[in-house]
């Protein structure tokens, strides 16, 4: 499927079906190494891929979700290593978009991956994504022209929270918010 996202497209499976997720690798190209990341349509939705949210990752939660802030977690058994890549952490995220977060609470959590071949520029619009994975998708839901920023991704799983990519939230608010200070 190719679904829009509060950020930019996303080439999107059930989280738990192992053969979608090595269909939605083998569109992008992606290597086998790189974990897919998922969306949720809610902070209860990820106990059952991620377990409870520790301290600071509840923190993030309720600053940022919904929104473009992907937390790294340790995944679940329920997790398929298709989806992991067997690193055994799952990147996951509640977006700000209505329709996916509704989907994701009637399907379950999705992966959601840029919509591009790896190594291509991320789909801002759904004819770009078409244009990049179509033949792949069996759906293509056009919801406009979407951001140009990725997700930002903080690490989660090491003492110290790390920022793993700058996107549409700046370190500097989620720094605030884990030490408790007003973004």
């Amino acid at each position: 499927m190719i679904l829009p996202t509060d950020t930019l497209y996303a080439l999107a499976c059930q989280a738990r079906q192992a053969a979608a997720a090595r269909a939605v690798r083998a569109a992008k190209g992606r290597d086998d190494g790189k974990p897919l990341p998922l969306v949720a349509g809610e902070v209860e939705q990820l106990d059952s891929i991620c377990g409870p949210l520790p301290e600071a990752a509840r923190r993030l939660a309720a600053c940022f979700w919904p929104g473009p802030l992907t937390l790294v977690l340790p995944a679940t058994d329920e997790v398929p290593s298709d989806v992991t890549s067997g690193g055994g952490t799952i990147a996951v995220r509640v977006p700000a978009h209505d329709f996916l977060r509704r989907l994701c609470l009637r399907v379950g959590p999705l992966v959601s991956t840029s919509a591009n071949r790896s190594g291509h520029a991320a789909a801002q619009s759904c004819t770009a994504a078409l244009a990049e994975v179509g033949p792949f998708a069996t759906l293509a839901v056009d919801g406009g022209v979407g951001r140009s920023l990725p997700s930002t991704i903080v690490d989660m799983t090491v003492p110290e929270p790390r920022l793993l990519r700058a996107g549409a939230l700046a370190w500097a608010e989620i720094s605030a918010a884990l030490r408790g200070a007003p973004a």
